[in-house]
């Protein structure tokens, strides 16, 4: 258990995927947690009150912020003006966003910070998975389901923290990307591209965080960055640190065979992995030098890293039969490319291609232009508006024009978006569906059938 002084603790938006993670292990840790959200879906809800710190009533209110509150933790989905900040301010109650409060308990460990603008999640799980293979000891922080794992954070006596740094918003109060409230000791720096165009205007502004992220090193630090994104050599080369160990990192080598991709160890001896895509050997490679610093030899982390599954969402296999189905989560212009690109490597076969715009960035018309090209691959493509977003300034020829591809349909209505996926004209294609919502609760059985 943590050895820190008990505290009454309240969490504004406890029903997140990572807020009510840390209620629970705050909670194991021997501390009082109340907490509030003004909806709470599962798995949050049924953890929440299966561990007895489910909100008895959805909303927030101003009686929750009583004198005995010690803290107050809020996460992004916070509205600023919302009724129990106030509260806590006006009582004067210490209010901290969920990664200054994650810094806070880390105070004493080792702390790896995974960035970029993509990759993040797979890198983090994939150092998660060979720490625990090998009996390593450690704390995380990652933003998505990991196989083997049963929480998105855990908190305790480890003195080794692996945390997936994001460089959205910290929280409504505090405008800072995320990933500069954990003051790394080691940084893994992935490919850059630009994200969150609802909150960085520009790309020069997106590309300062990262700079800013990579001065914050300290002296003896280590920074293992990707060489072949051009943004980032940049970024090191302008550094140029010399009390900072740098190291770089590309491809892992790997080739396909029979729809099989296999990597080599020191010895060229092949080892057959469950995950496939060359974005996805980028990945491997960067995670192998993070465990290498964190003391893993190669030949154990090759031993680990075969039995590895990527985490939920991340080309998910729905389907493996005679055609293939997957679900993938992608919100970018590089991630839609290269998915596309991975299936078509591992599996020639016709490609139907769903992407769903679901982030606020997609849809203006001037960021979407950067997606030019990323279709080149699908042998049709299908990209789905939700019916409750109302984009009558997007039609099928805007969107051809901005990704440069005429097979190409739009579809705004999920019972449409089911009757052109099982269309007898692409009864052999492969299907990849890929976004960061839902396709309007989509029900994937109805294809799979």
């Amino acid at each position: 258990m943590l050895e820190q002084k008990k505290k009454n603790i309240h969490i504004i938006s406890i029903g997140g995927s990572i807020m009510h993670d840390l209620a629970i292990n705050l909670k194991k840790n021997g501390n009082n947690i109340s907490g509030s959200d003004d909806v709470i879906y599962d798995p949050s809800k049924s953890k929440l009150k299966k561990n007895g710190i489910l909100p008895k009533e959805l909303g927030y209110y101003k009686k929750n912020i009583s004198e005995h509150i010690d803290l107050v933790i809020t996460g992004m989905h916070t509205k600023k003006n919302n009724i129990e900040l106030k509260e806590a301010k006006e009582k004067g109650i210490p209010i901290q966003s969920y990664p200054e409060y994650v810094r806070t308990l880390s105070e004493n460990k080792h702390r790896v910070v995974i960035a970029g603008s993509h990759g993040k999640t797979t890198v983090t799980s994939m150092i998660m998975h060979v720490l625990k293979y090998n009996n390593v000891q450690f704390d995380f922080l990652i933003g998505a389901k990991v196989k083997g794992f049963n929480n998105n954070i855990k908190i305790s006596d480890s003195p080794l923290i692996i945390i997936e740094g994001d460089e959205y918003l910290t929280s409504p109060i505090d405008q800072a990307p995320k990933f500069l409230k954990y003051d790394h000791h080691l940084l893994l720096l992935n490919g850059i591209e630009w994200d969150h165009y609802n909150v960085y205007k520009s790309y020069k502004e997106y590309i300062k965080q990262f700079k800013s992220l990579v001065e914050m090193t300290p002296k003896g630090g280590e920074i293992i960055y990707f060489d072949k994104d051009d943004e980032v050599k940049r970024i090191i080369e302008n550094y140029n640190n010399e009390n900072t160990n740098t190291k770089p990192f590309s491809y892992e080598n790997f080739k396909v065979n029979k729809n099989e991709t296999v990597i080599f160890d020191d010895e060229n001896k092949p080892i057959r992995l469950n995950i496939f895509g060359k974005h996805n050997m980028q990945n491997l490679a960067g995670a192998k030098i993070v465990c290498e610093q964190l003391g893993i030899k190669n030949k154990h982390f090759y031993k680990a890293i075969k039995s590895y599954k990527l985490p939920d969402k991340r080309l998910e296999k729905l389907h493996d039969g005679e055609f293939k189905i997957f679900k993938d989560f992608a919100h970018s212009p590089s991630k839609l490319n290269a998915t596309i690109n991975a299936v078509q490597s591992q599996y020639n076969n016709n490609l139907l291609v769903i992407y769903e715009l679901h982030s606020s960035s997609s849809f203006d018309v001037n960021f979407l232009k950067n997606y030019k090209d990323t279709l080149l691959k699908s042998t049709f493509s299908i990209i789905y508006i939700s019916e409750n977003k109302k984009c009558n300034h997007l039609s099928e020829k805007i969107l051809m024009e901005c990704f440069n591809e005429k097979k190409l349909a739009l579809i705004e209505s999920k019972s449409h978006l089911i009757d052109i996926i099982k269309n007898s004209k692409f009864k052999s294609y492969n299907k990849l569906l890929m976004s960061s919502g839902n396709f309007d609760d989509l029900d994937f059985n109805i294809l799979i059938k």
